[in-house]
């Protein structure tokens, strides 16, 4: 098949799956992952007269949905570790619907696309995007009662990037980089959340957040925020973008820091640019990937890095793009391998698993303005009186007090065994 539109011949009836993808508890914006590629392809098809359903099947399934009687059936697909989830859906639809045709797009199927039609036995792969649908609004009316949930919008403003990091699939999917000069005509919300790969790689980048100033000042749009972090190499060459981006309404930016410590003078010159903008350190987030090239320690010393310049670290586990399967569990009581989950070379699961949790204790200092982290503070197992006097303390004031007091200036390795509750307060301080 040429195109999409072949797919659509004779069609009457399209049936659109979002498979039951895990939910991320990390994001407050995208936890319900939200389907915006089928909602787009729908209003398409509904602009050539084609009935649609969506399916979302981490929802209760209704009488209604299986009465549907469908031509075609388009599953979307995301990470390709996520694949279970796509052949599962494929294997819902042919039990439901065996006359339908079943269609696989999305992030998995354009990567691997043998892969997927044989892993997934559906009936055909999309690859790449849909451009039909690319500039078309998004059909929320299919999310029914969850419509009303949804307070944002998913825009792009760019497809592609300029970038071909080696950890990233993006180049792959969207080997050509596209950028409009306006996303006025697109907007339906005023909260937007730009999917953009690389936002301020956007040729028309200033003239489009000056429209966005102009939407936000005639109260069009109350907000900004960006998936994706903001490239720093551009944000140096042009720090008047940081000025437009705070005027835009953006929130929470968010900063790559991919490589080596070595280059942490350019990434401190990036926070201080957003910093003269108007944005707080403790609004800002960096980037790291680990799991990856750069092992434990020095993920670490970039870590703290970040505490002294007083941000938040968004930490990205590596998985490799061809990899099928990620059964890494954060709740795990026993030690697990590279059966289970990827675990690279210079990386063992005790330390992939000490690097998230310092990530997250050093971020609520970072949130809370404190200097030091305490297991027994956060679950109040102390006095509130003595919690307040405690908060007040410097790291070396409050350890004497505090045996479970952590320094996110100092290193944390993996302990083999854990301290009980009992033992966090200093003997002659618990109450």
């Amino acid at each position: 098949m040429s195109n999409f539109n072949d797919l659509l011949k004779g069609v009457r009836k399209v049936l659109l799956i979002d498979p039951a993808f895990p939910l991320s508890r990390k994001s407050h914006n995208h936890a319900d992952l939200l389907p915006v590629g089928l909602l787009k392809i729908s209003s398409y098809l509904k602009s050539r007269g084609i009935e649609t359903k969506l399916i979302r099947l981490r929802n209760q399934l209704l009488k209604s949905d299986l009465d549907f009687d469908p031509d075609l059936i388009l599953i979307t697909s995301v990470f390709t570790y996520w694949a279970n989830e796509v052949k599962n859906a494929v294997d819902f639809s042919k039990l439901h619907f065996p006359k339908a045709f079943t269609v696989v797009g999305g992030v998995f199927a354009s990567l691997m696309p043998e892969k997927c039609k044989e892993f997934t036995g559906c009936d055909y792969v999309n690859e790449g995007i849909i451009l039909e649908a690319e500039d078309i609004k998004p059909d929320y009316s299919l999310l029914g009662e969850d419509e009303s949930k949804i307070d944002y919008q998913i825009v792009h403003s760019s497809r592609g990037c300029v970038r071909k990091c080696g950890f990233c699939g993006v180049y792959k999917i969207e080997p050509t980089f596209k950028c409009k000069k306006s996303i006025q005509e697109e907007i339906i919300r005023k909260k937007l959340i730009f999917y953009d790969n690389n936002l301020l790689a956007n040729e028309y980048i200033e003239e489009l957040l000056k429209e966005l100033v102009e939407l936000k000042n005639s109260k069009v749009i109350s907000r900004c925020e960006s998936q994706s972090g903001f490239d720093g190499r551009i944000l140096r060459q042009n720090p008047n973008l940081a000025t437009l981006l705070k005027e835009a309404g953006f929130v929470n930016p968010k900063l790559a820091w991919d490589y080596s410590v070595k280059s942490h003078k350019k990434r401190k010159e990036e926070i201080d640019i957003l910093v003269e903008a108007g944005f707080k350190p403790k609004d800002i987030s960096i980037f790291m990937i680990y799991n990856y090239d750069l092992d434990f320690v020095e993920l670490e010393e970039k870590r703290i890095y970040c505490f002294k310049w007083g941000v938040q670290v968004s930490d990205c586990r590596y998985r490799p793009l061809n990899r099928l399967d990620d059964n890494y569990n954060p709740y795990a009581k026993k030690p697990q391998s590279n059966e289970d989950y990827h675990i690279n070379h210079n990386w063992s699961d005790e330390e992939v698993r000490q690097f998230r949790r310092n990530v997250r204790q050093h971020n609520i200092c970072v949130r809370h303005e404190m200097a030091y982290y305490s297991n027994a503070a956060e679950r109040k197992k102390i006095p509130k009186e003595d919690s307040l006097k405690f908060r007040s303390m410097s790291f070396e004031e409050v350890k004497n007090y505090l045996s479970d007091a952590w320094n996110p200036l100092e290193i944390n390795y993996p302990k083999h065994t854990k301290t009980s509750l009992d033992d966090f307060l200093v003997s002659g301080e618990k109450k």
